[in-house]
C-alpha cells in the first residue's frame, strides 16, 4: 500500500505545485537583454542597430553643415564605436558588440553590401562613357596608372615593415595599387550634385572619367580576390576566366531578356512591376551567389546585376527608389560599423607608424591628384579647371574601405595597415569638397550648352549682373522707356499643385494681338519668352542622385515640364526649359542664378499659404509674432503632421530666400484658392469668359512702382481691367482736407529721432536666416527721392495727356482701362480692404475675377502699417507669421479678410548690392 500512495501523493504535489516553464528570457524576470542567445538574436541585433543608426544620424546632421557626405558620418561614427573611442569604456564592447554576435551583424551587413553593389551598377551609365570618350579616356586612365604604381611602390617598405611575411608579396602589392586607384563614383556624383557641377565642362568629364574608373576598378578588385583564393597561378586562371564568362552572359543574353521582360510586364512605361522586382532580386542574389562559390566576392556579382537593368523610361531610377531607404538607413551604416570595430587608430602608436600614415596619405592625393591634374591639362583644360578635375578623383568614399575590408577579411591586411589606410580614405574624402570650392569657384565655371560635346561653353556667373537688354528698365531707372513691357520670363516649377497658378498668371502676360502685328514691333519686345525652371530638392536619396546625373534627358521627360511646354504651345508663346536639382539650402541661388543667366527681366513664383481650410482659419495667431518656430522642423525638415503650417512654412523660407538673393524683380503668385479654383482661373472656367479685374493700393516705394508697372502691363490685354488708387496717410484732423491738391509731389518728412514713431519706421526687422529687411533705415535724401519717383511714375501714367505721343497704342488701351482713385485716409490699410469688398462685390455682378496686386513693401516703403495691421489681424483673425514675413503687411492684410482673390506680390530688383 506504501508503494501505491508515494507515486499518488508525487503526481498531485507535481499538479498542485507545478513547475514553471522555461525560461524566456524577458526583461522583467532580470535577464540582461544585451546577453548574446544564438537561437534568438534578434534582441541584440535590434540594440546594436539602433546604437549605429543613432551615431551616424546625428554625426551626420553636424557634417552636412559643411557639406560633407554622409560617407564621412558612417565611417566616423563606425571608427567612434570600435575600439579607437567607445570600445574603450569598460563594459561597452562586451554588452554592445560581443565577439558572439559578430556574425549575425556581419551577414545582415553583407546583405546591404550586396543591395548597395546592385545601386552602384544602377547609377552607372554606359552611355555617360561614350558621349565623353574622348576627353574623359586619357584622365581615366591617368587616374588609374600612376596612384597604381605609387600604391605598388610604397607596398615594398609597408610589406616589409607591418606584413607578416606568409602573406604573399604580390597580393599585398595589387590590393596597395587597387585601394590607390580607385574613385568613389557614388560619393563622387553626390560632391558634384551638391556643388552644382553637373552641367559643367569638370563635372562631365568628372562624372564619365569616374564611371570608366570605376567599373576597372571593381575588375582590378575581382581579379585581386580570384588571386588570394585561386592558390595556385593555374586556379586563380580558372577562376578569372569563369569570371569573365558571367559577365559575358549577363552583358549580353541577359540583359536583352531583362529588357524584354521590362517591356512585356510594362515596367519601362509605369514603374517596375512585382513580377519585374522579384526577377530582379533573384538576379542580384544570384548573381552575387555565383561569383561568391566560384572564388570572387559576391559583391562583384551584384555589381553586375546592377549593370545589365535597362535605363529606358527611368527604370533604374524606379528601381532604386524602391530600395535606397533601407540601404542607407540601416545597411551601410551596419557595414561601416564593422569596418569601424576593426580600426583602431591606437595602433598609431610610434613614430614609424605615423610616418608611413602620412607617407599613404600624401602619395595617395598626389598620384590621383597629379595624374589626372596633367591628363586634364594636356586634353585642353586651364590650370583651374585640371586642379578641379584632380581634386574631384581624389575622392575615394566608400568604395576604398570596401576594397579594404575585402582584404582584411582575406587576410591581406594586418588590422594597423588597414586603420592606416582607412584614415587615408577618411581624410581625402573630406578634402574634396573643400579644395573644389577653393579651386573652382562659381565665378570661373562654364557651364554646358544643350548641345552637349563639343563642349560650347558659356560664362557662369555667381552673382549675376544685369545684361545689356535690361539697363535702365527696372522701376529704379530713369531711362526707362514709358510704356516699357517685360518680355522675358523666369517660371519656377516646384510642385505640381503649383503648375495652375503660375499658368494663371503667364497666360495674363501674353500680349494682345494687336500689339503682336504691329508694323513698328522690335523682336525684344513684342516676343514672350518663358524660361521654365524645374526645381528639384537634393535629398540623401540615391535617387535623386542619379535624377540630377541625367539631367539632359530629365529635362525632356520631367511632366512638369511637359505640361508647362504644351501650355505655351498652346498660348503661342516661347518655352524653354532649365532643371536643377540642388539642396534646400541653394534653392534660391539657383533661381537667381538662373535668371541672371537667362537674362530674365521678372521671375514668376508659386505660394500656396500655410493652410488648409480657410474657413477654419484661426482667430488668434498660429505663431505669436517675434515667436520662434520649432528649431527642429528646420534641423529635419520634415513636416509636422499635427500643424498644417510647417510644410508651407518651409516652402516659404525658400521663397523669402529668392527675394533676399534675386537680382531680377520678383513676382509672387500667392494662390488663396485651392487647385481645382486655381485651374478655373488658369482656364477661365468660372463663367468669368476669361475677364479679370486688377486693384492696387499704390503706396510708393520701389516695390509698388513695379507693381503699377506690372498692372499696366497685364491691363494690355483686353480682357483685363484694374483700379489703381493711391492711398496717402492724413492726420484725423486734416481729414475734411481729402480734396486737397495734389499736383506736387509731398515732402518728405522725418520725424525727430526722439519720436517713438519715427524710430518704428527706421527700425530695421531682420531674419534669422535671411538679411531682408521691413522697414530699412531711410534718412531724409532717400525718403525723398523715393517720393518723387512715386509721382513722376504716378503722373506718368495717370495723367498721361502731355506724355500720351510716348505711348504706344498698346499702352494707351491699356491706360484706358485702368481707373485712377486718390485716397486720403487716417487708416489707409483699412481703406484699402475695404475697397478690396467693394470691388469683390462688383466683379462679381460684371462676372469677372478679381486679382490683387500689391507691393512687397521691404524696402524704402512709404507708410509704416505695423499697427494698422494689427488692428485688422485683431478684427479679421490673424495670419501665421510665415506669411507676413513672406509676403509683406499690405497683402497680408488682404489675406486676413478671407478674400476669395488672389494676390500677386512684387518686390523690384535690388540692383544696388553687390
Amino acid at each position: 500500500m506504501h508503494e501505491f500512495s508515494e507515486p499518488i501523493v508525487n503526481i498531485v504535489r507535481a499538479a498542485l505545485f507545478k513547475r514553471a516553464a522555461t525560461e524566456q528570457g524577458g526583461l522583467l524576470s532580470g535577464q540582461d537583454p544585451t546577453v548574446v542567445n544564438t537561437a534568438d538574436p534578434i534582441r541584440l541585433w535590434i540594440i546594436q542597430v539602433g546604437v549605429i543608426v543613432m551615431t551616424t544620424q546625428i554625426l551626420a546632421l553636424g557634417l552636412r553643415k559643411i557639406r560633407q557626405p554622409k560617407v564621412i558620418a558612417e565611417v566616423i561614427g563606425g571608427i567612434l564605436l570600435g575600439p579607437t573611442a567607445f570600445g574603450r569604456i569598460p563594459g561597452f564592447q562586451e554588452h554592445i558588440f560581443p565577439k558572439e554576435s559578430i556574425s549575425y551583424l556581419s551577414l545582415v551587413a553583407n546583405i546591404g553590401l550586396c543591395l548597395f553593389l546592385f545601386l552602384v551598377g544602377l547609377e552607372i551609365d554606359a552611355q555617360v562613357i561614350k558621349r565623353n570618350a574622348k576627353l574623359s579616356f586619357t584622365v581615366a586612365l591617368a587616374g588609374m596608372s600612376l596612384p597604381f604604381g605609387l600604391g605598388a611602390a610604397l607596398s615594398v617598405p609597408l610589406y616589409h615593415q607591418f606584413i607578416d611575411p606568409s602573406i604573399k608579396f604580390t597580393n599585398f602589392m595589387l590590393f596597395t595599387g587597387v585601394a590607390y586607384s580607385i574613385t568613389a563614383f557614388p560619393v563622387l556624383c553626390r560632391i558634384l550634385t551638391e556643388l552644382k557641377l553637373l552641367d559643367t565642362t569638370v563635372g562631365i568629364v568628372v562624372l564619365s572619367a569616374g564611371v570608366g574608373n570605376d567599373i576597372i576598378g571593381w575588375t582590378l578588385l575581382a581579379l585581386s580576390v580570384a588571386l588570394v583564393n585561386g592558390g595556385a597561378g593555374v586556379e586563380a586562371l580558372y577562376i578569372l576566366l569563369v569570371c569573365v564568362g558571367w559577365t559575358l552572359v549577363l552583358l549580353f543574353p541577359i540583359k536583352y531578356v531583362m529588357r524584354w521582360l521590362a517591356i512585356k510586364t510594362g515596367s519601362i512605361q509605369n514603374g517596375p512591376t512585382m513580377f519585374f522586382m522579384t526577377v530582379t532580386i533573384l538576379l542580384l542574389f544570384g548573381s552575387a551567389f555565383f561569383t561568391d562559390i566560384i572564388g570572387v566576392h559576391a559583391i562583384f556579382g551584384a555589381f553586375l546585376a546592377g549593370i545589365i537593368v535597362p535605363r529606358e523610361g527611368g527604370l533604374a531610377i524606379a528601381l532604386t527608389e524602391k530600395l535606397e531607404d533601407m540601404v542607407s538607413i540601416i545597411f551601410l551604416p551596419l557595414y561601416f560599423t564593422l569596418s569601424g570595430l576593426s580600426t583602431d587608430l591606437g595602433l598609431l602608436n610610434n613614430g614609424i607608424t605615423w610616418g608611413y600614415t602620412v607617407a599613404i596619405c600624401a602619395l595617395a592625393y598626389s598620384g590621383k591628384f597629379g595624374g589626372c591634374t596633367i591628363a586634364a591639362r594636356w586634353s585642353g583644360f586651364s590650370w583651374r579647371e585640371s586642379s578641379t578635375i584632380g581634386s574631384l578623383m581624389s575622392c575615394k568614399g566608400l568604395v576604398e574601405l570596401i576594397v579594404l575590408n575585402v582584404g582584411l577579411s582575406a587576410g591581406i591586411l594586418s588590422q594597423r595597415v588597414f586603420s592606416m589606410f582607412v584614415l587615408e580614405a577618411l581624410l581625402l574624402t573630406f578634402m574634396t569638397t573643400p579644395a573644389v570650392v577653393l579651386l573652382y569657384p562659381p565665378e570661373k565655371r562654364k557651364r554646358v550648352t544643350a548641345m552637349g560635346v563639343p563642349f560650347d561653353n558659356i560664362a557662369d556667373v555667381d552673382k549675376p549682373t544685369r545684361p545689356a537688354l535690361l539697363e535702365g528698365t527696372s522701376s529704379e531707372g530713369p531711362n526707362k522707356p514709358p510704356g516699357f513691357l517685360k518680355t522675358r520670363f523666369t517660371v519656377v516649377l516646384d510642385q505640381l499643385e503649383h503648375v495652375p497658378g503660375m499658368m494663371a498668371l503667364t497666360q495674363l502676360l501674353q500680349p494682345p494681338p494687336s500689339q503682336l502685328t504691329r508694323e513698328n514691333a522690335r523682336d525684344d519686345i513684342t516676343d514672350v519668352h518663358v524660361e521654365a525652371l524645374r526645381l528639384i530638392e537634393l535629398s540623401d536619396r540615391t535617387s535623386a542622385v542619379m535624377k540630377s546625373s541625367v539631367w539632359d534627358t530629365l529635362i525632356h521627360t520631367d511632366p512638369l515640364l511637359s505640361i508647362f511646354r504644351t501650355f505655351g504651345e498652346l498660348n503661342g508663346m516661347a518655352v524653354s526649359t532649365s532643371l536643377a536639382v540642388v539642396s534646400f539650402d541653394d534653392l534660391a541661388s539657383s533661381v537667381s542664378e538662373i535668371a541672371g543667366r537667362t537674362s530674365s527681366q521678372l521671375v514668376l513664383m508659386p505660394w500656396l499659404p500655410p493652410y488648409q481650410d480657410r474657413d477654419a482659419f484661426p482667430t488668434t495667431p498660429a505663431v505669436e509674432p517675434g515667436s520662434k518656430t520649432n528649431p527642429f522642423d528646420n534641423l529635419f525638415r520634415s513636416a509636422n503632421a499635427e500643424s498644417p503650417y510647417t510644410a508651407s512654412a518651409l516652402h516659404s523660407q525658400f521663397v523669402r530666400g529668392v527675394f533676399s538673393q534675386s537680382k531680377t524683380d520678383v513676382a509672387l503668385f500667392v494662390g488663396l484658392n485651392n487647385s481645382g479654383e486655381a485651374t478655373k482661373i488658369s482656364t477661365g472656367a468660372t463663367g468669368t469668359g476669361g475677364r479679370y479685374h486688377l486693384f492696387l493700393p499704390f503706396f510708393g516705394g520701389p516695390d509698388d512702382r513695379l507693381a503699377l508697372e506690372f498692372v499696366v502691363q497685364l491691363c494690355a490685354h483686353p480682357k483685363v481691367t484694374a483700379t489703381v488708387a493711391r492711398v496717402v496717410r492724413v492726420d484725423p484732423a486734416e481729414m475734411d482736407l481729402r480734396h486737397m491738391s495734389i499736383d506736387k509731389p509731398p515732402l518728405a518728412h522725418v520725424k525727430d529721432d526722439g519720436d517713438a514713431n519715427a524710430r518704428e519706421n527706421m527700425l530695421t526687422v531682420t531674419s534669422t536666416a535671411f538679411p531682408d529687411t521691413q522697414y530699412g533705415y531711410q534718412t531724409t535724401q532717400t525718403r525723398l527721392q523715393s517720393e518723387t519717383a512715386d509721382y513722376i511714375l504716378w503722373q506718368r501714367y495717370s495723367a498721361p495727356s502731355s506724355d500720351a505721343a510716348s505711348f504706344d497704342s498698346a499702352t494707351s488701351d491699356a491706360l484706358s482701362r485702368i481707373e485712377w482713385q486718390d485716397v486720403h485716409s487716417a487708416n489707409p490699410l483699412r481703406s484699402a480692404v475695404e475697397i478690396t469688398k467693394g470691388l469683390e462685390a462688383s466683379t462679381a455682378q460684371r462676372r469677372s475675377r478679381l486679382l490683387l496686386i500689391a507691393g512687397r513693401s521691404r524696402r524704402l516703403a512709404a507708410e509704416n502699417h505695423h499697427v494698422e495691421l494689427k488692428g485688422l489681424l485683431e478684427e479679421y483673425g490673424s495670419v501665421p507669421s510665415e506669411v507676413k514675413k513672406t509676403v509683406g503687411d499690405v497683402a497680408s492684410a488682404f489675406i486676413s479678410t478671407k478674400s476669395e482673390a488672389s494676390v500677386i506680390v512684387l518686390q523690384a530688383a535690388n540692383v544696388s548690392t553687390d
